[in-house]
């Protein structure tokens, strides 16, 4: 048997677990140095409240999760005979991965029959659940792990994220977007245009003045890049402004068809810390990021 599993930086909530066939690792964050563990501290992600929280001026802190973390959740699959395939949020971002190979290696020593399968999505946040969905039609088709690892090789470049951040103190603070000092400098209502790159680094790629002109460089590149676009889904991703996510799928809509696959999904409250509330981001397939 296999057993899929992601996280939460992927934007896995326990109800698209059970409609995908996910099990989950919660990754965690801390406000005012209280660590809290997503859907084991509370069982429902009350975006308003914690986009309310930064607006007024808190800034959560995240860290990696240990080893005996994924030991914890992967090792009762090994025991039970089941192969693991982890699809999890960007490499690139984050040590939390050295923690992981540790743990791996530690279970293969203990478990050498089991096997171990991973798809690094490079992404965050609406790409990460795409590409999750993917794997997830992929599995219940009847393709096997070592198939959907190399399906995953050539179509995780093909699945990027272009999105804007409305207050950049979160991200300076974070430190995780290259050429954004670059290229914002210190100006007031200026929004950094962001993707993930093809080594998982978030890069700032432009600048736009005013969010009509923000979202039509968004759908830019969907048209720009875009390839079996109605083929696909398309995600949605927003840190609590749903009136720009009707405006944007209305957009997209009219110019794709009303039956386009459109789902939406609110940022999760560990990559939410970084990216700071009032943020957009559009993921889709294309012919590359």
């Amino acid at each position: 048997m296999l057993t899929l599993f992601t996280d939460t930086d992927c934007d896995i909530t326990p109800a698209l677990a059970r409609e995908y066939g996910y099990k989950f690792i919660p990754m965690p964050y801390a406000v005012d140095g209280k660590l809290i563990t997503p859907y084991v501290d509370w069982q429902e992600f009350d975006s308003k409240a914690f986009y309310n929280m930064l607006r007024a001026g808190t800034i959560p802190t995240t860290s990696a999760i240990s080893e005996a973390v994924y030991l914890e959740h992967f090792e009762p699959e090994f025991a039970a005979g089941n192969d693991v395939l982890y699809v999890h949020f960007s490499s690139g971002l984050s040590n939390t991965f050295e923690n992981l190979d540790k743990a791996v290696e530690t279970l293969k020593a203990k478990y050498p029959e089991r096997k171990f399968y991973a798809v690094d999505t490079l992404g965050i946040s609406a790409l990460c659940l795409n590409i999750l969905m993917e794997v997830s039609d992929l599995y219940k088709a009847g393709k096997t792990a070592e198939e959907i690892v190399e399906w995953a090789k050539v179509e995780v470049p093909k699945f990027p994220m272009y999105f804007f951040a409305d207050d950049l103190k979160f991200f300076r603070r974070s430190g995780r977007v290259s050429g954004l000092a670059a290229t914002m400098g210190n100006f007031i209502g200026i929004r950094p245009i962001i993707y993930l790159d093809n080594n998982g680094k978030m890069v700032s790629i432009g600048k736009e003045t005013g969010r009509a002109k923000t979202i039509d460089r968004l759908l830019a590149y969907v048209d720009e890049l875009g390839e079996d676009v109605a083929a696909h889904r398309v995600v949605i991703g927003h840190s609590d402004c749903p009136e720009l996510v009707d405006i944007v799928a209305g957009k997209l809509r009219a110019k794709y068809g009303e039956d386009l696959r459109i789902v939406v999904t609110v940022v999760n409250p560990t990559i939410g810390s970084h990216c700071g509330p009032n943020g957009l981001g559009i993921c889709f397939h294309a012919k590359h990021r």
